[in-house]
């Protein structure tokens, strides 16, 4: 049986010193992991059976983790710390112990000398397991597959295992009308027993690409060091996602983050609100009050300041280079209208047109930027941004909108295309307005470079890098 060991003869610390390690991989991972987790975590390895790997993977996961979305970084550093092979094994027998488990993966020996024939055996024992669904038998056979197959010429980096050589030879996609058909047995085909087929042939193929993919980073990770490993295997949590740089799946994740922030600004602005309520001292009610004192102004009076509900317009590039910043501000812009009525999105390329008409209460965010890319008239002339010509349209049609109870947000990369920024319109702006802020995708080193006039519209407006969900989290706290 595989299951991890108190790696006393690996770790200077003993077990402790290798839980250390990890729970400090975890938090570079990006995991916020506090003092509190990191004993709860040692508490887990007095409670649990250090010889039942899931159950310590379980057990870890309980007391680390917040979030769902970290749960796969926390996997590939648990694998990459508590791997398949860390078990007791007598004294100079590592060697044929792996041989022999390795050996039990498949039925009888594998082809000796033939390529075609090993792919051969070894895909009709992968249709086998995944026929039967046996999640050991299936890490075990991983480990066979990655030792037979994925052995190629060492990369500059000194990696000479790779997934993509394993799942090339076995290509576990092509077996699903095979797999359909063992577990449909003599079920009708269409029904509700084929997609309950089809989800689990999915599942268990993902699985056996996981399994395949851990099995190369811990051999990897013998090669070139479990640190070094660590660093490049883990894929950033969606809040450290670049937004130019964002998949689909990520952006999901992003969405989830939405709500929280636009609460969050929700909070503050209403709490300095309430904090501002007070205006200017009203000596005659102060005096009058005093006379119950002796004369003496213990308690003061103010009169009532009349206060305004914030108001702000959000102008959004929505041009290809930036549609996954635009993606998540114009989110963050329908969110903020649940909490505040006074909120208009303008949207732009190379003219401007106000979207705030498809952020309806109850419609579905992702339809409605669907619909902006489709109905919303933001290109005027050949579909490149145009920064200046956006901002004089967005003057001129809308001269009211920024006044001086207005937060103007511009998100956009400053990137011009060579062509007039529009500064003097975008300063007339910002002279109008309560106050504005400009919030730029790019890195902080690119402004100015090429095309980019970001570093002439920071001369007129406060401008901030928020390239991840994080860096806008901390611009909403701040603001």
């Amino acid at each position: 049986m595989s299951a991890p060991v108190p790696p006393t003869a690996v770790e200077p610390g003993g077990l402790a010193g290798h839980l250390d390690g990890f729970v400090r991989a975890v938090r570079e991972a990006g995991v916020p992991v506090g003092i509190s987790q990191a004993v709860d975590a040692a508490e887990v390895l007095t409670v649990v059976d250090l010889l039942d790997r899931e159950q310590l993977r379980h057990g870890l996961a309980a007391v680390l983790l917040r979030r769902a979305a970290q749960r796969p970084a926390f996997d590939v550093l648990f694998d990459l710390w508590w791997p398949l092979t860390d078990r007791p094994l007598p004294e100079g027998d590592e060697a044929s112990d792996d041989q022999a488990e390795d050996g039990d993966a498949a039925d009888g020996p594998l082809p000796v000398g033939d390529p075609g024939a090993l792919t051969e055996a070894m895909r009709a024992e992968l249709l086998r397991l995944l026929t039967e669904g046996d999640p050991e038998a299936l890490r075990r056979f991983a480990r066979l597959a990655v030792d037979q197959l994925g052995a190629g010429a060492p990369s500059p980096s000194g990696q000479s295992f790779f997934s993509y050589r394993v799942l090339r030879a076995l290509s576990p996609d092509t077996l699903v009308a095979q797999l359909l058909a063992g577990l449909l047995g003599d079920a009708d085909r269409g029904g509700l027993a084929e997609q309950v087929a089809r989800q689990t042939a999915r599942e268990r193929i993902a699985a056996f690409r996981t399994a395949v993919e851990a099995e190369v980073r811990r051999r990897t990770a013998a090669e070139k060091g479990r640190d070094k490993v660590a660093r490049n295997a883990v894929r950033p949590l969606a809040d450290q996602v670049d937004f130019l740089r964002a998949q689909q799946s990520d952006l999901a994740e992003l969405r989830r983050t939405v709500a929280p922030l636009a609460r969050r600004l929700a909070a503050k602005l209403s709490a300095r609100r309430r904090l501002g309520r007070e205006g200017r001292l009203d000596f005659r009610r102060t005096v009058r009050a005093s006379l119950a004192t002796g004369g003496m102004p213990l308690v003061t009076h103010h009169r009532p300041r009349v206060v305004h509900k914030p108001e702000l317009v959000v102008l959004c590039d929505v041009s290809g280079s930036v549609a996954g910043f635009s993606h998540f501000t114009l989110m963050l812009a329908q969110a903020l209208r649940e909490h505040f009525s006074g909120v208009r999105a303008f949207a732009f390329v190379d003219s401007t047109d106000e979207v705030t008409r498809f952020f309806t209460p109850g419609a579905d965010v992702v339809d409605a930027i669907a619909r902006i890319g489709r109905e919303a008239d933001v290109v005027g002339f050949d579909g490149h941004s145009d920064y200046g010509n956006a901002l004089e349209v967005f003057a001129e049609r809308w001269p009211g909108a920024v006044g001086p109870k207005t937060s103007l947000l511009v998100l956009g990369d400053g990137r011009t295309n060579y062509r007039q920024p529009g500064l003097p319109t975008l300063a007339d702006l910002v002279r109008r307005s309560r106050s504005a802020h400009w919030l730029n995708p790019e890195p902080r080193r690119l402004w100015g470079s090429g095309d980019s006039a970001a570093d002439r519209y920071r001369e007129v407006i406060p401008m901030v890098e928020v390239r991840t969900a994080a860096q806008l989290a901390d611009f909403v706290t701040t603001l």
